[in-house]
Formats: structure tokens, C-alpha cells, sequence
């Protein structure tokens, strides 16, 4: 039976939870995730975990924040004058807005305060700093 190696293609079949046993992302009733290994198209821990798999397996992965979204880092955390913000942008925490860099790259954020005068937005990704769980099945290897 073929096992999965660094430089093949896979597809896979997964489900990622948070430490309080909440899922975060699926794949059940969408077509399998398909990349290939060792490319850095998806975070370091589960790509590390597919190697000498084959199809049909099933494994749980643990990945630690360095092996998933980084740690969270307090310079992507910003406060920025509320009025510098449309008024008719919902602004309660845990929203997730929009922001433009200054070379037009769009940058997703995450309102995590708000106060009279101020709106603290946080550029990590929403899963740094947590530990993850995917439960994963080796659908095909090319």
C-alpha cells in the first residue's frame, strides 16, 4: 500500500477542535482537502503528521501554536481612534472587519475592545496561541 511522502499529493479528510472539544473547521460534507505535502500549504504540524500514512488511515494530530498560527503576537494588536472608523461598521468584540495595509493588502482583523474613545483590533490569526486537534483520514495519495 502507497504511503504518503514529502512532494506527494494528497487529499484528506479532516476535523479540527479547540482544547474544549469545539470544532473550528471540517471538511465532512465538502470535497477533501487536497495540497501537497511538505509544500507549506498548510500548517507545519499537520503536514508533519502525514508522512508514512496510507490511504484509509485515520490518526489524531496534536499541534502546539508553533506548529499551527504562532504564538500571539501584541504588536498585531492595535488601538486606533474610534472615529476614525465608519459609523455604520458594527464594532462589538469578536467582530471580524477588514482592514487595507498601506500596499493594499487586505488584512483580516478582530475588534477585541472598545471603549468611548478608542477600538482595539487584533491582526493575529484567530486560532494563535491555541492548541489544535484534527482528526484526519488519508483519502488519496498521488
Amino acid at each position: 500500500m502507497t504511503q504518503v511522502k514529502s512532494g506527494d499529493t494528497v487529499r484528506i479528510h479532516y476535523t479540527g477542535t479547540l482544547q474544549d472539544g469545539s470544532t473550528f473547521d471540517s471538511s465532512e460534507g465538502r470535497d477533501p482537502l487536497e495540497f501537497e505535502v511538505g509544500s507549506g500549504q498548510i500548517i507545519p504540524g499537520l503536514d508533519s503528521a502525514l508522512p508514512g500514512m496510507a490511504v484509509g488511515e485515520k490518526k489524531e494530530v496534536k499541534v502546539t501554536p508553533e506548529e499551527g498560527y504562532g504564538d500571539v503576537n501584541p504588536e498585531m494588536r492595535q488601538s486606533v481612534p474610534r472615529e476614525g472608523i465608519p459609523a455604520d461598521i458594527p464594532l462589538d468584540p469578536g467582530t471580524q472587519l477588514q482592514m487595507q495595509t498601506p500596499d493594499g493588502q487586505a488584512l483580516p482583523v478582530t475588534v477585541i475592545e472598545v471603549d468611548e474613545s478608542t477600538v482595539t483590533l487584533d491582526a493575529n490569526h484567530p486560532l494563535a496561541g491555541k492548541d489544535l486537534k484534527f482528526d484526519i483520514e488519508v483519502v488519496s495519495v498521488n
